[in-house]
């Protein structure tokens, strides 16, 4: 596993208090990859998104933040993004690169979004990606109920096509490998 980073995207401050599908799961469950990341001394990387000046999500500003709740140690590597692709003009590629990473596991918000625009650059990329289930999570918009949208990026889009899709209490195993 020392090949294995795991990605936790955009949960920032303004994304939690906006009340996304099962907010308070998505919490716990990057709470017990970082666990599962800490005793497998994997990396962990985190993913910030700036949305620009004016919105919730604008550099330097309180919603900007991480979650304090899964928050990065000291010298944790953060990339600010301005665009869905983690990879797009961050260096995350490069970085990834130069510390030998060749899978993923990714988590965070949002899945339509950020998670799949991540999620499909790094398979172009050529890695080998994981997405725990329920480590995702978006909100209810005017076509699709969250749960089911997340449900379907999971089972119909990622699973078997770009990533392996994988229960959260499979994970442990998924680590000692």
């Amino acid at each position: 596993m020392k090949d294995t980073a795991l990605l936790i995207i955009d949960v920032q401050n303004s994304m939690i208090v906006d009340n996304p599908y099962n907010g308070k799961l998505l919490i716990s469950n990057i709470q017990k990859l970082l666990q599962l990341a800490k005793d497998h001394s994997l990396p962990v990387i985190y993913i910030r998104h700036d949305g620009g000046k004016g919105d919730s999500l604008e550099k330097g500003t309180p919603g900007w933040e991480i979650y304090e709740e899964i928050a990065p140690p000291k010298n944790s590597p953060i990339f600010d993004k301005r665009f869905n692709s983690a990879f797009k003009e961050t260096g995350l590629h490069d970085y990834l690169q130069s510390v030998n990473i060749q899978k993923l596991i990714l988590s965070g918000l949002q899945t339509e979004y950020c998670i799949d625009a991540t999620c499909k650059s790094a398979f172009d990329l050529g890695y080998e990606i994981i997405i725990p289930e329920n480590s995702t999570t978006t909100y209810d918009n005017a076509f699709f109920p969250a749960d089911k949208l997340t449900k379907f990026f999971e089972t119909k889009i990622w699973s078997g096509r770009f990533a392996s899709v994988i229960p959260m209490e499979h994970m442990p195993t998924e680590f000692s490998q």
